[in-house]
């Protein structure tokens, strides 16, 4: 019996081995969410300073991070993070929250992030079954991930992970792997140019922005994979939380109402939950407002 009939056969096999492989994604997507807007600050200065001084291009600061390199350590003391010391939330949990060699507290976003990792994958297993649907949509929660986080730190959603998202749902729906084409390239357009227009609008009537080009990107993302049906169960699931979450930040959180709330964690979750139950969404909706 090979290994895929296995899984197949025993699906609770399945999800607990996409749990593992997401804890382990997750460690890693700790690493991508603290130094991708390191190396994107460090390429965008590089390439400012090179059209300044119109010097040829050639190794710069920004090669020296990356990924991969170098390798995790204790920002307080350097220590080096051993793969024991990397095993996700396990480690964490043994070492107490903090560093071996300092002492130097760690933060709780860590071993949350992992935690998330797993769930989402093992959800996914759970929801999809072992095909390859569920593969493609593994791998669109760990980026989605990733991508909150990103935006939470610094309202950054970076092309580098909403661009090849967007063109892989175009490809996966080649297949109708969640949608057909029609409705996907229907959705991408229509997921950009919808908050295009918001954000155009809000700026002529208030004088101010209200969301970056990269939330734009994050719903077309999202219509390309889901298709142009999905998108107003996303846009209105997101803005009922956004409200929500910043109501509540505001007056329970001290939070002043000048600074900026990023609308990506809100599009990603629900875009998300879309994946999982947007059908039903729809149809509770059209049956709520009397449509059906």
């Amino acid at each position: 019996m090979t290994l895929t009939v296995y899984l197949q056969a025993h699906p609770g096999v399945f999800i607990l081995c996409a749990g593992i492989l997401g804890l382990l994604i997750g460690s890693f997507l700790n690493v991508v969410i603290h130094r991708l807007p390191l190396m994107l600050q460090a390429e965008w200065r590089d390439q400012c300073t090179q059209l300044l001084a119109g010097e040829e291009e050639g190794p710069t600061p920004a090669d020296e991070l990356n990924l991969i390199r170098p390798r995790s350590r204790c920002p307080e003391c350097g220590h080096g993070i051993t793969a024991l010391e990397n095993v996700p939330v396990i480690s964490y949990l043994c070492l107490r929250g903090r560093c071996s060699a300092c002492g130097t507290h760690i933060p709780l976003r860590y071993p949350i992030v992992e935690l998330l990792g797993g769930l989402m994958a093992a959800g996914v297993a759970w929801h999809f079954g072992f095909v390859p649907a569920a593969a493609a949509a593994m791998l669109l929660g760990w980026a989605l991930i990733a991508a909150s986080f990103i935006d939470f730190d610094h309202q950054l959603l970076p092309d580098s992970i909403t661009l090849p998202l967007l063109w892989l749902g175009l490809g996966l729906n080649l297949f109708g792997t969640f949608t057909t084409l029609e409705a996907a390239v229907i959705g991408a357009i229509a997921g950009y140019g919808i908050l295009w227009l918001v954000f155009h609008a809000f700026r002529l009537l208030t004088g101010k922005e209200g969301m970056g080009y990269g939330d734009f990107k994050l719903l077309a993302m999202f219509g390309a994979w889901l298709g142009w049906h999905a998108l107003p169960a996303i846009i209105l699931l997101s803005s009922l939380a956004g409200a929500v979450i910043g109501i509540v930040l505001i007056a329970l959180g001290g939070r002043e109402r000048s600074l900026p709330i990023p609308f990506g964690p809100y599009l990603a979750l629900a875009g998300w939950i879309a994946l999982f139950w947007g059908d039903e969404l729809n149809r509770a909706y059209l049956q709520w407002s009397g449509l059906v």
